[in-house]
């Protein structure tokens, strides 16, 4: 019996893993031998064997029931966690993406087939132009940190053509980590400015930073502090001066929709999360979609096809004619199924619902904020109202008790609430990013509260139960350090180590 199985067999709800479960001679399934092949296979591309646990089918439903009923998720618990807007979304968009006239059809089909997809995508891409105060959308980006990197991609082909190499690319402290890997990715040195003491961007430090060389500055607006920027206008105009482009990253759209758009602010290019913003659930590694919007001076460096309109023959097409296109940057059009999510929100909440989206997360985390003033241990750094979220610092917790916010947020899930975002960004010590979402009711407000001021205070009567938490979760503490560069991605490589 492993480590694994003892747990388990001892109630402490560690769940096997299914080939612990495995013993000789199961079987979940029975086919007849003279049961003929629809696809003959060639013999040198057939597996000798085949290594798979054999369970009997309840084994095999019961396991991967037990799995889902551990899992946490924005349908089950408040799910808090700063910059990735985990909100609950509409189930009827996840139902029209589902129906088969969205999920049957082929990237291959004529385009005279799939008319209905091509206009679909045509009118979505003109929404969020729209909504962002740009010129065209790019559709094919499949997460916002691909929506990044295409960003850089077409900085880089702006300036190329006009015999310009530039070869930086200015990134603030606060800014998420994509941002600088996007940039470097790209072929550019990254060049950091600081936040100045009200936690934007220091406009001295980025009007020395900018030079010849500037070829973009990569900002998120509200920020990762939730700040809004208001000095945006001159920023702009400090990176434009300097021959540079401005390009936003839309991670955190949700506190400005309909109130402001991105490209009325100075931004040349703006990325969108529909995975985040639009209606689908974010998490689980996928399936996402990152589009790109940019102004007209960059609509030809798109990559293509585009979806167009021919009036004269009242049809949709896509367009491959677009020579100063950098190329695609993925297989086909894009995840066409989060496009439907994306498309169906949209119509459902119109403008005044985007503006009442804006209005209400805005709401629900200056809420937060001021009744968290009231919780001994925590504090803001930089004061003022928020905008979608509001970072916390526990460092007076930590100088008091010796508790650190990752205790903090490893004690919250046994108050059945997912953590916070900790430690990001990293200018804040101690760092609890929340961000509550428009979607969460007062009552589960006033019950994160109310759970955090317990956990402030067990943190000053009993510090060892919140270094020891989690302790109500499937699986306790891990080593998430450990767990990150030394993953077992296989049941070989946890056999390997298990010896």
């Amino acid at each position: 019996m492993t480590y694994r199985q003892a747990r388990w067999a001892r109630g402490e709800c560690l769940e096997p893993l299914v080939f612990e479960l495995s013993r000789a001679g199961r079987k979940g399934v029975s086919l007849h031998p003279e049961v003929p092949a629809r696809i003959k296979i060639p013999d040198n591309l057939t597996r000798r064997s085949l290594e798979l646990p054999e369970l009997s089918e309840p084994q095999v439903v019961r396991h991967y029931t037990r799995l889902s009923q551990m899992n946490y998720g924005v349908d089950l618990v408040f799910y808090p966690i700063g910059s990735c807007t985990m909100k609950y979304n509409p189930k009827v968009c996840d139902e029209l993406a589902g129906a088969e006239e969205a999920a049957c059809i082929h990237p291959h089909q004529a385009e005279e087939t799939v008319q209905g997809a091509l206009e679909l995508m045509y009118r979505l891409e003109r929404y969020l132009a729209e909504i962002a105060g740009v010129s065209r959308v790019c559709l094919q980006p499949s997460a916002g940190a691909h929506g990044e990197l295409l960003g850089m991609l077409l900085v880089r082909a702006y300036h190329k053509s006009k015999g310009e190499s530039r070869t930086e690319v200015i990134v603030p402290d606060s800014a998420h980590g994509t941002n600088f890997a996007s940039a470097a990715m790209a072929g550019f040195n990254v060049i950091i400015v600081p936040s100045n003491n009200r936690g934007r961007v220091d406009l001295k430090a980025l009007r020395a930073a900018v030079s010849e060389k500037t070829a973009a500055l990569m900002l998120t607006n509200p920020n990762t502090l939730g700040l809004f920027e208001d000095e945006i206008s001159e920023i702009a105009k400090t990176v434009h001066t300097a021959g540079g482009l401005l390009y936003y990253d839309g991670a955190n759209m949700n506190g400005i929709l309909g109130k402001v758009r991105p490209g009325d602010m100075g931004f040349d290019i703006v990325h969108f999360n529909l995975h985040k913003t639009f209606s689908t659930p974010h998490g689980g590694g996928g399936p996402g979609a990152g589009p790109v919007g940019v102004v007209r001076k960059l609509e030809k460096f798109l990559p293509g096809p585009v979806v167009e309109y021919d009036r004269r023959r009242k049809r949709y097409y896509l367009d491959y004619n677009r020579p100063k296109s950098i190329g695609k940057i993925r297989s086909f059009y894009g995840n066409f199924g989060v496009l439907v999510k994306a498309y169906t929100y949209l119509l459902m909440m119109g403008k005044e619902g985007l503006e009442e989206v804006a209005e209400t997360a805005v709401l629900n985390a200056n809420y937060i904020m001021r009744k968290m003033a009231d919780v001994g241990g925590f504090e803001v750094k930089f004061n003022g109202p928020c905008k979608h979220e509001v970072v916390f610092s526990a460092e007076p917790l930590k100088r008091e008790t010796g508790v650190t916010a990752r205790d903090v947020a490893k004690r919250l899930l046994d108050y059945g609430m997912h953590a916070p975002t900790y430690y990001f960004p990293p200018i804040v010590p101690e760092a609890l990013m929340v961000e509550p979402t428009e979607t969460e009711t007062k009552e589960e407000l006033d019950r994160f509260v109310a759970a955090m001021d317990e956990i402030a205070e067990e943190a000053r009567l009993s510090p060892e139960k919140l270094r020891a938490a989690p302790t109500a979760t499937a699986i306790g503490r891990l080593d998430e350090v450990k767990a990150s560069r030394e993953p077992i991605l296989s049941w070989k490589m946890y056999r390997k180590l298990a010896k």
